[in-house]
C-alpha cells in the first residue's frame, strides 16, 4: 500500500515529526508510525482528517490504493474467509448436535470431548476476527464504500451495524453453549 509512504512524504514537506501530526489528526504518534510502516491502514475519518491536513484531495492521499483494497476485499473475503467460515458452521453444527449422544454413550467422558468441540469453535471464531483485522477488511470496505461516492454518515452507520451484529453474535454463542450445557446437565442427571 502506497499510504504509508503518501503520510511520510507529505508529514516531510509540512517539516512536521509523527508526534506533532499525531496530534492534529488525534490519533496516537505510534499509530501514525504503524500507518507509515505499513503495519494498520488509517480508517475514512483518518483519511480525511489527514487529507485535509495535508491540503490534497483524498483520491491523491489514497493514490492507487483504492483498486488495491478493492482487489484485497475480494480475495480475502472470498478465499481465506469462506473455508474459516465453512469450518466454523460446521464446528458449530457438530457442537450443537453432538452433546446429547456423547453424553448418553460416553457420560463424563462426552462431556470432556463436547467441551473440546467447544474451544475448538471459540478459537475459530476468534481467528476469523483476528484475520478480519490483521487484513484491515472492515477499514477497506469503508475507504472504498467513500471512494464510490456513498455518504460518510451511511459508511458510519454501517460499522456501527456491524459492531453490533458481532456483539450480538457473540452474545448468542454465549446463550446456546450455556442451554446446550444446561440440558446436558439435566440428561446427565436423568441417566444416573
Amino acid at each position: 500500500m502506497e499510504i504509508g509512504n503518501q503520510i511520510k512524504k507529505y508529514r516531510g514537506i509540512l517539516k512536521w515529526s509523527q508526534e506533532s501530526l499525531a496530534e492534529k489528526a488525534y490519533v496516537s504518534r505510534q499509530t501514525v508510525s504503524s500507518w507509515e510502516n505499513g503495519k494498520s491502514y488509517p480508517d475514512i475519518h483518518s483519511l480525511l482528517i489527514l487529507s485535509k491536513l495535508f491540503n490534497i484531495s483524498l483520491d491523491e492521499l489514497v493514490k492507487g490504493d483504492v483498486e488495491t483494497m478493492k482487489n484485497e476485499i475480494k480475495t480475502d473475503d472470498v478465499k481465506k474467509f469462506n473455508k474459516t467460515t465453512w469450518l466454523l458452521a460446521a464446528e458449530y453444527l457438530i457442537m450443537v448436535l453432538s452433546p446429547l449422544p456423547l453424553m448418553k454413550y460416553l457420560g463424563w467422558l462426552g462431556g470432556v470431548i463436547w467441551g473440546i468441540i467447544f474451544a475448538v469453535s471459540i478459537f475459530t471464531a476468534v481467528k476469523i476476527e483476528k484475520m478480519k483485522k490483521e487484513n484491515n477488511i472492515q477499514t477497506y470496505r469503508e475507504i472504498s464504500a467513500f471512494m464510490d461516492g456513498k455518504p460518510l454518515d451511511e459508511i458510519s452507520a454501517e460499522r456501527i451495524k456491524n459492531a453490533n451484529h458481532t456483539g450480538m453474535k457473540v452474545v448468542y454463542g454465549m446463550i446456546s453453549a450455556m442451554v446446550v450445557l444446561m440440558v446436558c446437565a439435566i440428561i446427565g442427571y436423568i441417566i444416573k
